[in-house]
């Protein structure tokens, strides 16, 4: 009975794990539009704008690297 109660789990973290991946992916897109919007403007306010995205873009990116890394998760983010 052990057997079919670690199968469930296994599966369970296969798709939690690749769903990180796929967040930690997301992420790591966003942050690039970030930097190339920030980048890309003139006006002071668009500027204030960018520069708080990346910087909260920047905090959810280390929160799933931290996240990954609880998992043993190899990445190359």
């Amino acid at each position: 009975m052990g057997l079919l109660r670690k199968e469930p789990v296994e599966i369970e973290e296969s798709i939690t794990k690749r769903k990180l991946l796929e967040e930690l992916d997301m992420t790591k897109n966003a942050l690039d539009t970030a930097y190339a919007n920030f980048e890309a403007v003139v006006d002071p306010d668009l500027i204030d704008c960018y520069t708080y995205e990346i910087y909260s873009v920047q905090k959810r990116y280390k929160f799933l690297l931290e996240q990954a890394k609880q998992l043993d998760l190899q990445t190359f983010f």
